[in-house]
């Protein structure tokens, strides 16, 4: 599948809590970029879903934004290790909070 997207994802883990009605599951980022994100998970949304998102850039630092699932990949809990993109890429509808934050992580990343 050729990769349409317009701007330059950059490999960045971070921890983050989604969900479609509240962010209660856990998951990390593995790559991120101004427009959105692939969350690896075993708990992947539908594709068309849309999730809320707690992302931390650090312990006192949390970006909240919703965003739309683009598509999942799902997988056993016991596989997501092994499984190289398993999870769901998600562009970004809104945010809620840390946009100013999120924008310069993604410029500093940019950067390098």
């Amino acid at each position: 599948m050729a990769d349409k997207r317009n701007t330059r994802r950059h490999r960045k883990r971070l921890t983050l809590k989604f969900g479609v009605r509240e962010s209660d599951r856990f998951a990390f980022t593995e790559d991120i970029s101004p427009h959105g994100m692939f969350i690896k998970t075993a708990n992947a949304a539908p594709p068309g879903s849309t999730i809320k998102i707690d992302l931390s850039l650090s312990e006192d630092d949390v970006v909240t934004m919703e965003a739309r699932v683009m598509w999942a990949k799902k997988v056993p809990a016991n596989m997501v290790r092994l499984v190289r993109k398993c999870g769901m890429g998600v562009r970004i509808v809104r945010f809620v909070a840390g946009e100013t934050r999120y924008h310069s992580l993604c410029e500093e990343l940019h950067a390098r």
